[in-house]
């Protein structure tokens, strides 16, 4: 991202990263709403609780399935795994025609398309008795995510005022993470009083209930790109800042796949408690702190998230009880609270408003490398050398990430000077 502007006032060094009038294609990007402009409108707060009730769903899958498949399916570690990030390979594949799509015919059809698919997907694993069917309806539950989380972040990104997308970023993955947090205690408590099949059918409901939601959001999308535009699959300028990205989202696929299955191993009574706390941290650290990803450089705040991130995995690592569980998903959770609008905001700044749907499907796609790899590499980890190892692997993977963040940052600040 070029970073060709003058120091001043107007410009301050310390959000050089974070602000979309620092290169060619974020001064386009300036033609967004004012900064005056409210946020908490009827169709923000909508959209916030069309995710809430769609990841609430995924949070109920998020506990049930890996038990599922070492249970009445007969699978072990390494299948669970498998079918858990499985449906990241029918995502990755669709995401970049997702946000393309997005741009082209609008977010509300692929809002309602995603949340619709997903509730058939979910409904249909409550009839499954076989290995087989659970991937392939895994993989349709990829083209779901695909179609609901590209078009959800492009109309976020077209609903919100252009100096608080940090902001609103913070306040709309509530929804994400609150449903993260109840989705697997509501599972737990569906498969004690009915067994796997209501839980399957209660979170195909909550996909429903979003899908009628996102009615309420409307189109948000200004105006459809010129017939001459350029048509990209793959927003380039984010590719860098995506790879960062990414590495958080492996390592926290790792976590969410194993986190009720490292719980019963250790002891914690309640299989579904560090997933809440996991998704309760996140939730109060984005609301306490929801308009610093505005004030720190992007970059920089993406590292300091992904060291976070690897040190809470190495206490869960390394301090197998229930202790070092909570404490591990806690210190995880305060990175993974501040990695996503971090990295969005620095990929959303490389775009303009005609190029959001295809920056979304670009940044999007690693959350699908993220929550696919990370279980399934992470998984065979675990078959192997146990579940503690394959927590400390998505520790070095986070370290990593935080490196080559820091080595882009500390380039941008370079070309910045060399323009100056």
């Amino acid at each position: 991202m070029t970073m060709a502007r003058k120091a001043g006032p107007e410009y301050p060094e310390d959000v050089e990263d974070n602000d979309p009038r620092a290169s060619g294609r974020g001064r386009r990007a300036s033609t967004r709403r004012s900064s005056t402009t409210r946020l908490f409108t009827r169709a923000f707060i909508a959209l916030g609780i069309a995710e809430l009730c769609y990841f609430t769903a995924t949070g109920v899958a998020i506990f049930a399935l890996p038990l599922y498949v070492t249970g009445p399916i007969g699978g072990d570690e390494a299948w669970a795994g498998f079918a858990f990030g499985v449906f990241a390979l029918s995502a990755l594949v669709l995401r970049p025609l997702a946000g393309r799509l997005a741009d082209a015919i609008g977010r509300l059809p692929l809002l309602l398309g995603g949340a619709m698919i997903a509730a058939v997907s979910l409904a249909l694993l409550g009839v499954a008795d076989d290995l087989a069917t659970v991937i392939a309806l895994r993989l349709l539950a990829g083209v779901a995510e695909a179609a609901f989380f590209v078009a959800g972040f492009a109309a976020l990104a077209d609903l919100a005022p252009e100096e608080r997308l940090g902001e609103a970023l913070s306040y709309n993955s509530l929804g994400l993470y609150l449903g993260i947090a109840l989705g697997p205690p509501l599972g737990e408590a569906l498969v004690a009083n009915g067994g796997y099949p209501l839980a399957w059918t209660g979170a195909a409901a909550l996909a429903g209930l979003s899908a009628a939601l996102a009615l309420l959001v409307g189109e948000t999308r200004e105006k459809a790109p010129p017939a001459d535009a350029e048509r990209h699959l793959i927003h380039r300028p984010a590719l860098p800042i995506a790879l960062g990205f990414l590495a958080s989202l492996v390592a926290m696929g790792g976590f969410l796949a194993f986190a009720s299955l490292h719980s019963t191993r250790v002891g914690l009574e309640n299989a579904s408690l560090a997933l809440f706390v996991y998704g309760a941290v996140v939730v109060a650290c984005r609301i306490a702190f929801a308009k610093v990803p505005d004030r720190l450089p992007s970059l920089a705040l993406g590292a300091a998230a992904l060291t976070t991130i690897g040190i809470g995995l190495v206490f869960v690592a390394t301090w197998p009880s229930p202790a070092g569980l909570l404490i591990g998903a806690g210190v995880t959770a305060v990175g993974v609270a501040f990695s996503t609008p971090a990295f969005f905001a620095a990929i959303f700044a490389t775009a303009s408003p005609a190029e959001r749907g295809v920056a979304s499907g670009t940044a999007s796609a690693a959350i699908d490398l993220g929550l696919g790899i990370g279980p399934i590499v992470l998984g065979i980890v675990a078959d192997v050398a146990g579940i503690p190892w394959a927590f400390g692997v998505g520790a070095a993977i986070a370290g990593a990430g935080a490196l080559w963040t820091l080595t882009l940052r500390r380039r941008q600040t370079a070309a910045a000077r060399a323009t100056e």
